[in-house]
């Protein structure tokens, strides 16, 4: 069984940066595909990072060019740095694992199929 543990989340002003990780245990195969998802208050959850199977990172346009996902295979952990935060980016950020997948606009193809307990985080203007 896998788990996911995010961590990093916080408050910032606007213009600040985070960086996220979520470090897996369990059976795990870190070659699967590894994505990032947020959430805010009466929105649907938003895959906004993913690095897939051939190691192909793809991201959502709401974060391109500011937020980078990179993984550490060592530590079975994933990271997304965020930078030039805004609070539209306020949300709950979850970590997610797929299965042997490509990714494409910022999620897995494939379903996903454990998730983190999420990371809340705050942006101030």
């Amino acid at each position: 069984q896998v788990q996911l543990v995010e961590s990093g989340g916080g408050s910032v002003q606007a213009g600040g940066s985070l960086r996220l990780s979520c470090t897996a245990s369990g059976d795990i195969n870190m070659r699967d595909c590894l994505n990032w998802f947020r959430q805010s208050p009466g929105k649907e959850r938003e895959g906004i990072a993913a690095i897939g199977s051939d190691g192909t990172k793809t991201y959502a346009n709401s974060v391109k060019g500011r937020f980078t996902i990179s993984k550490d295979d060592a530590k079975n952990t994933l990271y997304l740095q965020m930078n030039s935060l805004t609070p539209w980016d306020t949300a709950m950020y979850y970590c997610a694992l797929g299965t042997w997948s490509n990714a494409y606009d910022g999620r897995c193809i494939r379903p996903i199929t454990t998730w983190g307990q999420g990371t809340q985080v705050t942006v101030s203007s």
